[in-house]
């Protein structure tokens, strides 16, 4: 005779579980009565109370690991995530929209695509050999590009293999990374219009490995401009000098765009250019903040510099324009902005609130010269304005920081002597045109031979978005 009691999924699922729930109670019955018996023990007529065992000797020695094990405060982690994806925000979209609106609408999607493409190439570069030569021991130059090749010897959990112990290792890498990109990406400005990508790719591999790496080295990894005692909270040298030597020596380099000085090479959408700089602004502020590693009073005081000196610089930018020339621009405040936030990078963790508008008046009252006067000066072409924002900009910042980093001035050192520290900047300012130029030229040199540098007049003409990437921002 067929029972029907354990046919069907649903039954056998409730036998199941009337199982378990049985076996679990027999379980904790027997447990119960072992603790029982090993408690009291009757002898004859009596009970005598036995002491429970001593616990495990593992115990101690485990929480001693798990006390000696290198820890990480959430907050400061969730801050630096959050610091990586804004300056990822930075370049793209933030750097893309800056620069494709500067550039005629035939080109519009050539220098977008360089930027994505040059800055995901550094971020594979980074792990595979970047982080390693930067951050592992090595001479004053360079660190080893085997040690952490790949990452090696890190792990998902592990925490304190980086300069940074409060981290776990692969936040501190992946943030630094973004510098990486963007330092790299900033460059391809200067000779947009007219260089061919693929020379643009090689440039950039090599110009990543030769210049950004040691100058990392050098100022944050334990090198040579460190050890003098420069300061570069979060990159004037490192990154926005170093940027925009090269992007000066790669616009004489590949030459000046076709009709150039002759007719009017306009900007094709001003709202891009703008949107981009506040997308820069934004993400500027874990560039700068993030560089304290921690959601602490360092990174709450290169925050309200950040904003003080970006603005000051907007106000500076557009007084100079408006006298110099009549008429206040939106371009020209966009471009304000952003000198401030190149000007405050590398003092924003060390002044003032007072020092970081200071800081952002000059760089945007400078800036305004450096794209129009020094670069009429200098007879180059540099279609973004790299090295007038990024490079006088940078070098501003990074010799006022000696001065404002003053405590009497309200920055934090209590002892800087201000005419020493101003020395130190210069010579690190100093070392860092020359280094990043004596590269530049040397790697440009290179990938002329291997692929040449500019694309036909042709292609020129017609636009690199239909000759290099066969297609067109805007279709007719």
């Amino acid at each position: 005779m067929k029972t029907s009691l354990f046919t069907g999924w649903q039954a056998r699922f409730h036998a199941v579980c009337l199982l378990m729930l049985f076996s679990a109670l027999a379980v904790g019955a027997f447990s119960n009565t072992a603790r029982a018996q090993a408690q009291v023990t009757p002898v004859g007529s009596e009970t005598v109370a036995v002491e429970p065992l001593p616990a495990p000797a593992a115990a101690p020695v485990a929480e001693a690991a798990a006390a000696a094990a290198p820890s990480f405060d959430h907050g400061d982690v969730a801050w630096m995530l959050t610091s990586t994806l804004l300056v990822l925000l930075m370049v793209v979209p933030g750097l893309a929209l800056f620069y494709g609106g500067l550039v005629r609408s035939k080109n519009v999607l050539s220098i977008l695509s360089q930027i994505l493409v040059v800055f995901s190439l550094v971020l594979v570069l980074w792990v595979a050999y970047g982080y390693s030569a930067v951050f592992s021991e090595g001479n004053a130059f360079f660190g080893s590009f085997t040690q952490f090749a790949f990452l090696k010897g890190f792990a998902p959990d592990s925490v304190g293999n980086t300069p940074i112990a409060g981290l776990p290792d692969y936040l501190f890498v992946a943030f630094q990374s973004t510098f990486a990109g963007i330092t790299t990406a900033l460059i391809v400005g200067a000779f947009a219009e007219r260089i061919k990508f693929k020379a643009v790719l090689l440039f950039s591999a090599l110009w990543f490995t030769l210049s950004y790496i040691p100058m990392a080295h050098i100022v944050w990894g334990g090198g040579y401009l460190g050890k003098l005692g420069a300061i570069d909270f979060a990159g004037g040298t490192v990154v926005h000098i170093n940027a925009g030597v090269a992007g000066l020596v790669g616009a004489y380099f590949v030459g000046k765009r076709i009709g150039y000085g002759q007719t009017a090479l306009k900007p094709h959408n001003v709202p891009f250019t703008y949107i981009g700089a506040m997308l820069l602004w934004v993400g500027w502020f874990g560039f700068n903040a993030g560089s304290a590693a921690a959601a602490d009073t360092v990174a709450s005081l290169a925050f309200i510099n950040t904003l003080l000196a970006t603005a000051a610089a907007v106000l500076g930018w557009t007084l100079v324009e408006a006298v110099s020339k009549g008429k206040p621009s939106a371009l020209g405040a966009a471009s304000g902005a952003v000198a401030g936030l190149v000007g405050i990078t590398p003092a924003c963790g060390t002044v003032g609130p007072l020092g970081a508008i200071v800081i952002g008046l000059v760089a945007g009252a400078v800036c305004v010269w450096g794209v129009t006067g020094l670069k009429r000066l200098l007879r180059v072409d540099d279609t973004a304005d790299v090295f007038g924002v990024h490079g006088i900009g940078g070098i501003v910042g990074a010799i006022l920081t000696g001065v404002f980093s003053a405590q009497s001035l309200g920055g934090t050192k209590a002892d800087l002597d201000i005419g020493h520290q101003v020395w130190v900047q210069l010579v690190s300012v100093g070392f860092t045109i020359v280094w990043c130029a004596v590269v530049t030229v040397a790697i440009l040199l290179v990938v002329r031979l291997v692929f040449g540098l500019r694309v036909t007049e042709e292609a020129e003409r017609t636009g690199l978005d239909v000759t290099s990437h066969g297609e067109s921002a805007y279709e007719a």
